[in-house]
């Protein structure tokens, strides 16, 4: 039996992650679903969360392909949020 790791072996250089937020309270927050199945109950609990955490605001946004980059549109948006949640869902 032959197992094969898809994990990427190239490291991203010059990447530095964005710092944490210390909380969600006052923030806009977006959730960006590229609309199958499998993310809705996931988003719509974790939107509930947020909120009770006091996000000022939560909003959807989802991809028009589920398969493809997110759209320019949405990418143009990015500024306007704190922080973005996405995920894939089967």
């Amino acid at each position: 039996m032959r197992v094969l790791d898809p994990t990427n072996e190239m490291k991203a250089t010059g990447v530095v992650l964005a710092p944490r937020l210390a909380s969600f309270e006052g923030k806009t927050i977006a959730i960006i679903t590229n609309a199958k199945e499998g993310t809705k109950g996931y988003f719509t609990h974790l939107d509930r969360l947020l909120r009770e955490a006091g996000a000022a605001d939560v909003v959807w946004r989802e991809k028009s392909n589920y398969s493809a980059p997110m759209d320019a549109h949405i990418v143009q948006e990015l500024t306007n949020w704190h922080a973005v949640f996405t995920g894939v869902g089967d």
